[in-house]
């Protein structure tokens, strides 16, 4: 299929029952793992459809890919109790160490 140009491609691809769409005015996409979010902003996303299951492809855009670390409130409160730090410390701590308990721990207890 290399050397082949993309008008040639798209009427093979339409011959083999494969349909590609380009989704528009997507923003961002966000994909929720346990414990982070990785956050894709203005991707390019092409739905592919073929045999009847649909697939997405997304590339992600101008923007930088952003893992976001979700802290449980359960985490929050046992480095608060180890620490012996208020709420926003112990959150801040957890953030700062992408969510390790030990190192939050650590962190705070040897300022």
């Amino acid at each position: 299929m290399m050397g082949m140009n993309p008008r040639q491609m798209k009427k093979l691809m339409r011959q083999m029952g494969i349909k590609m769409e380009e989704l528009e005015g997507v923003t961002e996409v966000v994909i929720r793992m346990e414990g982070k979010e990785i956050i894709l902003r203005d991707p390019v996303v092409t739905v592919i459809t073929a045999q009847g299951e649909k697939s997405y492809q997304i590339v992600p855009g101008s923007e930088e890919v952003k893992a976001v670390v979700t802290i449980p409130e359960e985490d929050i409160k046992l480095v608060m109790e180890q620490a012996g730090v208020d709420y926003e410390a112990a959150k801040k701590a957890l953030k700062e160490a992408d969510g390790d308990l030990a190192e939050a721990i650590l962190k705070l207890t040897e300022e």
